[in-house]
């Protein structure tokens, strides 16, 4: 995963918090609900990639133990 796309899905998370804070505290409950669709965008984001990196780690583990 590269540090770019890392860094954009950690801002969608801390985005999406602000957001959620701000609709609980203003009583807002359409930006409380984005929020919480925010960061949960972003987690699944984070989760795909960290999927993708996992391969990547199998196929290198993979190459370097039958030396192909």
């Amino acid at each position: 995963m590269s540090l770019a796309d890392k860094a954009k899905n950690k801002i969608e998370e801390a985005t999406g918090g602000a957001k959620e804070k701000l609709g609980e505290a203003t009583g807002n409950e359409d930006i409380e609900a984005e929020g919480r669709a925010d960061q949960a965008e972003g987690k699944t984001k984070q989760a795909g990639e960290h999927a993708k990196d996992a391969g990547r780690d199998i196929k290198d583990a993979a190459k370097n133990a039958y030396g192909k």
